[in-house]
């Protein structure tokens, strides 16, 4: 029986062995990072590294392409078919058997695989390498007739943004999606293609700008940001910029769409995007071996929520729908598990939760959905141009996206962190977060306001307030205004997580921070009046 068994094995190993597996292979270094960082105009555009300038985001060597020959080396390799690559992660996505991928560590310049079958990673698992680590003019305001989309807008107090000229402009917006048929002929974006808002498209899976695609949801779901029919329908953020990427190939669910969304994602960081929607998720696949558990969903694990906190470090704002397993697999997929972004699921024109929307908590007991919007019978415009009705969180996704859009319009030099914190407490159920409805429905009014606030508080305290020297290799001081003699600092890395709690006096001032590790802060200073000021400072 035991000799029956080992050779049972044996025949099983070797069936996987010939199998085609899907697996991520990751590279050791790059090439010319250091000419690339000294001079980013090579590798960003103009667009891009004004935000990150202005958000004090740090360019690094995850910015830096992945070194092409040895993307062209393993094309070239037997048996591999490539589909994708990330420069933040500096690797590529590939196909091929064990054995052929595996050949692959004989490249002096791959350090590991990780295969998309999970059970082909436990027992000697390959390390992952972590080395790289226009203001509105009120007087030309546009008031909207909102027609089929009244009740979507209204909800999350929308219109008040528009009110206040806030419609997007000059915000650039991604929306990775599955096809967008007949974009530049629908006459519900007339109004992007006649003002050459329509910045740029690229297809991941074709690698050609032809985003045609499959289906038209992408078209659905680009006009609750973006569409707009005269007296029939507007978007969240009618006057925003575009750029359509399509990341998800319809006829089958595949990992590597995984990994054309982070693609997609470090394009648009590097094209200067805003706010990215992305209304897809990522749990079952058409081979149940590459399925994502529940205890995959922790926020951090999967390629995709890796990405999406990367490029919520970069700076941008993701927003992603919560997804349609609420009487299924239940809980919310990936990206939206993700720490960095914000998921939204779904409710219908009274408020009410839907109970198709993916529910949370994630497997770490983080609140998810992050906040909800209309996802039963919302408002959209259709592939022929006019105006539908569709179910699905993939509606509520873009109806916030185009709201964040417009809130951080009116207030850019807000950090993604705070902004996207500002709207879930703005939520109405922001001291009382449900499973089903996170921290609830939120009120983009009140959080206008609550940025308005901030915005002179902070002008008052950046005038008596200051830390020097930034960036920081050893030490820091905190210069305290008059008469203040104490304060408190609270600092947290840029994904939230709080690091250490830190007391100054005028006599105490300096800060030591040998032991932080590189990157990126945000310095919460609270005075004894309970005024607050956040800073970043950046760790060399």
């Amino acid at each position: 029986m035991k000799y029956f068994l080992t050779i049972m094995g044996l025949l099983i190993g070797l069936s996987v062995q010939a199998q085609i597996q899907d697996a991520w292979i990751y590279f050791l270094d790059k090439e010319n990072v250091e000419a690339s960082i000294n001079n980013p105009i090579t590798i960003l555009t103009q667009e891009a590294l004004d935000r990150k300038a202005m958000h004090s985001v740090v360019i690094d060597a995850r910015d830096v392409p992945v070194t092409e020959a040895y993307i062209q080396e393993v094309k070239n390799s037997p048996g591999i078919t490539y589909w994708a690559k990330s420069k933040w992660m500096n690797c590529v996505y590939v196909q091929g058997t064990v054995n052929d991928l595996e050949a692959l560590l004989d490249l002096p310049y791959v350090v590991g695989i990780e295969y998309a079958d999970k059970d082909l990673n436990f027992p000697n698992p390959q390390p992952v390498p972590n080395k790289f680590k226009v203001l509105a003019d009120p007087q030309n305001r546009v008031e909207y007739n909102y027609g089929a989309a009244a009740n979507q807008i209204e909800m999350i107090a929308g219109d008040y943004l528009h009110l206040q000229d806030f419609t997007g402009l000059g915000m650039i917006v991604a929306v990775l999606d599955s096809g967008f048929p007949d974009f530049a002929t629908n006459p519900g974006f007339a109004h992007v293609m006649d003002n050459g808002r329509l910045l740029g498209t690229f297809d991941f899976y074709s690698r050609t700008a032809d985003v045609t695609g499959t289906g038209s949801h992408g078209i659905q779901t680009t006009s609750d940001i973006g569409g707009y029919l005269d007296n029939q329908f507007a978007g969240t953020a009618p006057d925003a910029s575009f750029y359509l990427f399509r990341t998800e190939y319809g006829p089958s669910e595949n990992p590597r769409e995984e990994a054309w969304w982070v693609e997609a994602l470090e394009r648009a960081d590097s094209l200067g995007v805003d706010v990215v929607n992305t209304s897809l998720g990522y749990q079952a696949y058409d081979n149940s071996n590459y399925d994502h558990s529940y205890e995959d969903l922790d926020g951090v694990t999967t390629f995709a929520a890796r990405g999406a906190n990367l490029a919520y470090e970069k700076g941008m704002v993701l927003v992603t729908s919560a997804g349609n397993q609420g009487n299924s697999f239940g809980t919310v997929a990936t990206p939206a598990d993700a720490i960095g972004l914000l998921a939204v699921g779904a409710v219908n024109n009274l408020g009410n939760y839907v109970s198709f929307s993916s529910r949370g908590p994630t497997v770490d007991g983080r609140i998810k959905p992050d906040v909800m919007a209309k996802g039963q019978s919302a408002a959209v415009i259709s592939s022929s141009g006019v105006v539908d009705f569709s179910n699905g969180t993939s509606f509520s996704s873009p109806i916030i996206a185009g709201a964040v859009t417009c809130l951080w319009q009116a207030f850019p030099e807000t950090t993604n962190a705070e902004l996207m914190q500002v709207v879930r407490e703005s939520a109405h159920l922001f001291n009382n977060p449900t499973d089903q409805m996170g921290y609830g429905i939120p009120n983009f009014e009140l959080a206008f306001n609550t940025l308005s606030l901030l915005s002179q508080n902070d002008h008052l305290l950046k005038t008596q307030v200051a830390l020097s020297p930034n960036p920081v290799n050893e030490r820091f001081s905190v210069l305290l205004p008059g008469g203040v003699e104490q304060a408190q600092l609270k600092v947290y890395n840029m994904l939230g997580q709080f690091i250490e709690s830190i007391q100054v006096n005028p006599a105490q001032s300096e800060i030591p921070v040998m032991h932080w590790a590189k990157g990126a802060y945000l310095i919460k200073l609270i005075l004894p009046s309970g005024q607050e000021q956040s800073f970043k400072l950046i760790k060399a």
